[in-house]
């Protein structure tokens, strides 16, 4: 018996549509999920037999083979686990497929509760650019699934992600009254409401900075002009303060910037259940303690994106620059330069944009 579902990997900051083959024959029970996943895909077996069980399904004592297509493109995470789970009941007969194209998207708990999964954003993108008209994920994924404009249906169990699949269920409405639709190309749909734009408020003002005009000036040009620059004075004398501030007077993103911060935001796992459209530029301040790899981004087999990436389309702050390791400061030169940051490994290589406004702050010589 054969079935087939449908979920998502990220590639760099894009999405790619992954197909969950399952097939189950006579054999003695055996589990085995190939196509070149990571540790946590492979420990998707005891997650999803326990999930089923739990959730009052029936889980076959047969020879199952989990395939996760393309098989040649390195997989990791959690994602897939709802999709598996769903592709057995399919191939066991428990359930039947779903009329219309639908992504599967989903952690299991062993409860058959769903858990929330980053880069949720870019793959609805991917899938909304090859057709799919519906999506199942996570209820704490809604908010981020909302911004593309798909039939999405949430759940936070897996008999409720089962009954939405087969029965094609529509999901919880959103508020219509406040969604501004924002066209971002021909092909795909943002939704963005008011409270979405208006939710990160997390630097200071400009305005309350009282005095140094001759400081102030500087960095007014530099939010202009998107230039480097540097603070150098006494201790106290409001250098991080001014740095804090300088992303209120710093242009509005237009929706393309915000439309890439967001689905960076999303592959690192820092958006929360209640996160929409990114809307205010970011502002990055890491301790001077900060590896190479956690700067410029970096992992053992998929790359996550760092600071400079984090940064992306606003401000990266290295407070008490001179006691940055020089190793680390060297490596701000590709990003500086080409506005993108090139990590390689053995079968691919990412690139992830790191296009930010550096400001860096010291304490003058003690010699002067």
């Amino acid at each position: 018996m054969y079935a087939q579902t449908c979920s998502g990997t990220i590639f760099g900051i894009e999405g790619m549509m992954v197909t969950v083959e399952v097939d189950i024959s006579n054999g003695l029970p055996y589990f085995e999920v190939v196509g070149l996943g990571g540790s946590a895909i492979k420990e998707a077996r005891d997650r999803v037999r326990a999930a089923l069980r739990n959730g009052g399904f029936e889980f076959p004592l047969e020879r199952i083979t989990v395939n996760l297509a393309p098989a040649d493109l390195r997989k990791e995470g959690s994602a897939f686990d709802l999709a598996i789970a769903i592709g057995i009941l399919l191939a066991s007969k428990q359930l039947k497929p779903a009329k219309t194209r639908t992504l599967v998207l989903g952690e299991l708990a062993l409860d058959g509760s769903l858990r929330p999964v980053p880069g949720v954003l870019p793959i609805l993108l991917a899938a909304k650019e090859h057709h799919f008209t519906d999506v199942v994920l996570p209820e704490s994924n809604r908010e981020e699934a909302l911004l593309v404009d798909l039939n999405v249906k949430s759940a936070g169990h897996l008999r409720e992600a089962v009954r939405l699949y087969s029965r094609e269920l529509p999901g919880p409405p959103a508020e219509a009254e406040s969604d501004h639709p924002v066209r971002v190309s021909p092909a795909l749909t943002v939704k963005v409401n008011d409270q979405q734009r208006n939710r990160q408020q997390t630097h200071g003002d400009f305005a309350d900075v009282i005095g140094q005009a001759y400081a102030k000036r500087g960095l007014e040009v530099a939010a202009a002009g998107f230039h480097n620059v540097l603070l150098i004075g006494q201790p106290g004398s409001g250098k991080t303060l001014m740095a804090n501030c300088l992303p209120s007077i710093m242009p509005e993103m237009v929706q393309e910037e915000s439309l890439e911060v967001t689905k960076i935001y999303s592959i690192a796992g820092f958006l929360t259940s209640k996160s929409g459209l990114v809307t205010e530029r970011p502002f990055r301040a890491p301790h001077h303690t900060i590896t190479a790899a956690a700067l410029i981004g970096g992992g053992a087999q998929t790359p996550r994106p760092g600071e400079c990436s984090l940064a992306h389309g606003g401000i990266l702050f290295l407070d008490e620059l001179p006691e940055f390791s020089r190793h680390v400061l060297e490596v701000l030169r590709q990003p500086l330069e080409s506005g993108q940051v090139t990590i390689g490994r053995a079968r691919q290589v990412f690139s992830y944009p790191a296009r930010f406004l550096l400001v860096g702050s010291m304490n003058p010589c003690p010699c002067e």
